[in-house]
């Protein structure tokens, strides 16, 4: 008997092909994986292939299980994916660094992206450099004596079109979107070519950069001060 609790679905998409996984979080195994590979690669979605591969293999999956497919997460590979990068700096009234301050800027950063971009929908957030006392940064450090803050921050986003006419498909199998992820920045996260895709989707989605900002929380289980953060995004 499968723990429908314990396993996730993942469904990949991009011109070369699709493919579909049911993986188990706990025991880190592939319970199905199916992959169609697409003759046509001139269009970025083939959305009639889509459907078909989808109606192919959700029955499967549901029948493996015992139990219908409520949620799965989507990976996309496209050349539409809309990178951002901006850089804010701040200047904190407070002796020292706190946890709230670097919240506070992280929002007001989010809601910039999202107020001069509305046609997008951000996908992943990433601080790549925290700037303080002049001096860089990987890691956040609390309680750091200084009087400001600098952040270089990369936004991955995709256009609200795309993602609309995704949600209409699986709209059709009752299965809502948790989440879309940029399959390229999953990939560029393991240099280890080796290590199995699948493992490298649930390990970004189990938050292995702990410098992105979770925009979609389920379940909240982060360790140290992104443990608050994230419920703002909520």
């Amino acid at each position: 008997m499968i723990d429908v609790s314990e396993v996730q679905t993942y469904l990949i998409i991009s011109k070369k092909n699709f493919v579909i996984y049911l993986f188990d979080k706990k025991k880190l195994k592939t319970l199905y994986y199916e992959k169609l590979d697409l003759e046509n690669k001139i269009n970025d979605l083939d959305l009639e292939s889509l459907n078909n591969f989808l109606n192919e293999n959700i029955f499967k999956i549901e029948k493996l299980i015992g139990n219908f497919i409520k949620n799965i997460f989507i990976y996309l590979e496209t050349e539409d994916i809309f990178n951002i990068n901006i850089s804010l700096k701040k200047k904190s009234y407070e002796k020292k660094l706190q946890v709230n301050f670097l919240e506070n800027l992280l929002v007001e950063a989010k809601d910039l992206i999202q107020e001069n971009y509305d046609k997008y929908k951000i996908t992943h957030m990433v601080i790549n450099k925290y700037i303080i006392n002049g001096k860089i940064y990987t890691n956040f450090i609390n309680n750091q004596d200084t009087d400001n803050l600098g952040l270089e921050i990369n936004f991955k986003c995709f256009h609200k079109n795309l993602l609309l006419q995704i949600t209409h498909i699986l709209d059709k199998y009752h299965i809502e979107i948790d989440r879309f992820l940029d399959l390229k920045y999953v990939n560029s996260s393991f240099p280890d070519e080796n290590i199995d895709p699948v493992i490298r989707c649930y390990k970004v989605l189990d938050g292995f950069n702990q410098n992105e900002i979770n925009l979609e929380p389920k379940n909240i289980k982060k360790i140290g001060f992104f443990e608050k953060f994230f419920q703002l995004f909520s």
